[in-house]
């Protein structure tokens, strides 16, 4: 597949299939369609081939194993979680961009979503909302009060409320260590759509374990 259009400059053509990369506006892109794609076809056990000049345009090759075997039926996501039910989430995220789409995934999924860009702002919304946040999904690392820190302060305030952590960075290792550790609900970044809807369904539905 190959277009004309303005290309993709080099110093940014390693990171377009990363999950919420986006050079578009806040708002107007979610940078989830590559990552979608590129999901699918090393699902499928094959790999993407891309080239790119700024003002020539773009070509994309996708190659897939051979097969003699007819194609089955894929495995519905209904089939095996269950359908949101308009739960509140928290999300605590302090990159605009990555929070702005992940809102918006969300949403679309059929949660009511509400938002923090720190761990302080997160404590407060859930002081006004006096506990009444079906999930908090937060960052591990981020300034100020991170995700552990922020778990700790929610779970003297409301013991029943669940949190799902969700990082990348490796310098947070003991943080993370401890979490997995406890059991806690962990999401690994980069993630997927689907990923993310699993690991949200499933943080909401597990019996709660003792911090």
């Amino acid at each position: 597949m190959s277009d004309t259009g303005t290309g993709i400059d080099k110093s940014i053509l390693p990171r377009i299939f990363d999950p919420f990369f986006t050079t578009k506006e806040l708002g107007k892109g979610t940078g989830l369609g590559l990552s979608i794609v590129y999901g699918i076809v090393k699902q499928s056990g094959g790999y993407v081939w891309v080239y790119s000049e700024p003002g020539y345009g773009t070509t994309f090759k996708l190659y897939f194993p051979a097969t003699t075997k007819s194609p089955g039926r894929p495995p519905l996501l209904r089939d095996s979680l269950a359908r949101p039910a308009g739960q509140t989430l928290l999300l605590v995220e302090d990159d605009a961009t990555i929070r702005s789409n992940m809102r918006e995934c969300l949403v679309q999924m059929g949660y009511r979503v509400l938002e923090a860009d720190s761990g302080a702002a997160a404590l407060e919304v859930c002081v006004e909302l006096k506990g009444k946040v079906d999930l908090v999904l937060t960052d591990l690392v981020m300034a100020g009060k991170g995700g552990h820190e922020l778990a700790q302060d929610l779970t003297e305030l409301y013991p029943e409320m669940r949190v799902l952590f969700m990082s990348g960075y490796s310098e947070d290792s003991a943080a993370r260590r401890d979490i997995l550790l406890r059991g806690s609900p962990f999401l690994p970044k980069p993630f997927s759509v689907a990923d993310l809807a699993k690991a949200v369904q499933n943080a909401l539905t597990t019996s709660l374990t003792t911090n």
